[in-house]
């Protein structure tokens, strides 16, 4: 039995020859599905096991979306001021930096034009991983101004949604992005330019409240929230319990608030096809 025991204390091996198990080989779905990160990749970061649909940002929108993803990006180098001086555990252009540090990207909404089976397509992603996708005077801008570019040159614009909502280091220079992101989608209206606005998880806040529910088209992922004041909030406010379900864009498209949803691998041809429609010009295969 002399095997049970170590002549030599400690762990022996040196560092350089230690081997770790690589990070992210592996993706854990709420319900506990284990899938291939390789593999969830492959197949649009939905879990084939369940269905679940991963969150995902701009960039790999702009995969989806654009044809051989060639898209020329609108506005890149806006990014966040600080007129109010605001400051809550850290100082706000400190809270920017670190985000955009952390992510690549300068605000929490990326704007670009580029073709989408083979014709012109304007597209606002947001992205969560900046600031919860909180949208402020930037998102406003960018959005405003990818949609100027829609109207200037008469391309069909999408809007993918996935925000906490108004950006509270703003105060009411947020609130006011609502006012103007509405205004400029009624300018797209009046000039026949197809509006489709896509909902993904969760769209939540002032988002819900302005541009992602004023399309010509409102549609959404499976299971996204969808909401103005998230699901605790409501039960705290109303004392009850909540259907199940609640808030969920199959909830929603039940009580008339959406037009459909679509898995993710759906989404080009959908979005393609109510162009065509809205525009009653010829379908592309």
């Amino acid at each position: 039995m002399d095997w049970f025991k170590r002549k030599d204390k400690g762990i022996q091996t040196p560092t350089e020859n230690k081997k770790d198990t690589p990070k992210g080989l592996w993706y854990k779905t709420p319900s506990g599905k284990i899938i291939d990160t390789d593999e969830l990749k492959r197949n649009l970061y939905v879990s084939p096991e369940d269905g679940y649909h991963v969150r995902i940002g701009s960039k790999q929108y702009f995969e989806l979306f654009f044809d051989d993803n060639i898209f020329k990006e609108l506005n890149p180098k806006l990014s966040a001021k600080d007129p109010l001086k605001f400051v809550d555990t850290k100082k706000y252009p400190d809270r920017i930096k670190a985000a955009q540090e952390k992510t690549g990207l300068k605000d929490a909404v990326r704007t670009a034009v580029g073709k989408s089976k083979g014709k012109d397509l304007v597209i606002a992603c947001m992205d969560f991983a900046f600031i919860g996708g909180s949208m402020g005077s930037v998102v406003g801008e960018k959005i405003a101004r990818a949609i100027d570019h829609s109207i200037k040159n008469k391309i069909p614009f999408l809007m993918i949604s996935k925000s906490g909502g108004a950006r509270m280091m703003e105060a009411s220079l947020s609130l006011m992005q609502l006012v103007k992101t509405s205004a400029k989608l009624a300018q797209l209206a009046e000039a026949k330019i197809p509006y489709i606005s896509l909902c993904t998880d969760p769209t939540t806040g002032g988002t819900t409240a302005s541009f992602a529910m004023l399309g010509d088209i409102n549609i959404a992922e499976p299971n996204a929230l969808i909401a103005f004041a998230g699901p605790r909030v409501v039960k705290d406010t109303t004392g009850k319990d909540l259907p199940a379900g609640f808030q969920r864009s199959e909830f929603v498209l039940e009580h008339g608030f959406l037009d459909a949803i679509y898995e993710r691998k759906e989404l080009k041809d959908k979005v393609n096809l109510y162009i065509d429609l809205i525009q009653n010009l010829p379908v592309r295969a």
